[in-house]
């Protein structure tokens, strides 16, 4: 009995969190819209604010993709902060989020083409 129940502890403590799964309670979440092509997906900040989930993501190619946190959609008074290279345009990806982010402001995440300054697709973050 008592090697049953060690067993069983022992598998279980070594699972990991999938960094690939949402996370279980958002802070904020929104679904991909389409802009100029087509996007789809969940985009979804962990409680401590410290991770951008994209999941089930999909988007068309391009070149020099970036992932963006905007205040707004228009280009002209859009403050952004960029979270770097697309990682895969097919699956769920994870992000680093920089600390001390007002997502109340900084409620976009963009698919955003940098050579041509075309975005491709959005999710508005929603307070969850």
């Amino acid at each position: 009995m008592l090697t049953v129940f060690s067993a069983i502890f022992l598998f279980s403590a070594c699972e990991k969190d999938d960094p690939d799964t949402p996370p279980d309670n958002p802070s904020f979440r929104g679904e991909f819209v389409d802009a100029v092509h087509s996007t789809s997906g969940t985009a979804s900040i962990d409680i401590e604010k410290t991770t951008l989930t994209l999941t089930n993501f999909k988007t068309d190619s391009g070149p020099d993709l970036n992932i963006y946190l905007t205040t707004g959609l228009n280009n002209i008074t859009t403050e952004f902060i960029d979270l770097g290279d697309i990682k895969g345009r097919d699956g769920t990806y994870t992000y680093t989020l920089p600390g001390n982010t007002d997502y109340t402001n900084y409620k976009f995440v963009i698919v955003w083409c940098v050579d041509f300054s075309v975005n491709f697709g959005y999710a508005e973050l929603v307070e969850q």
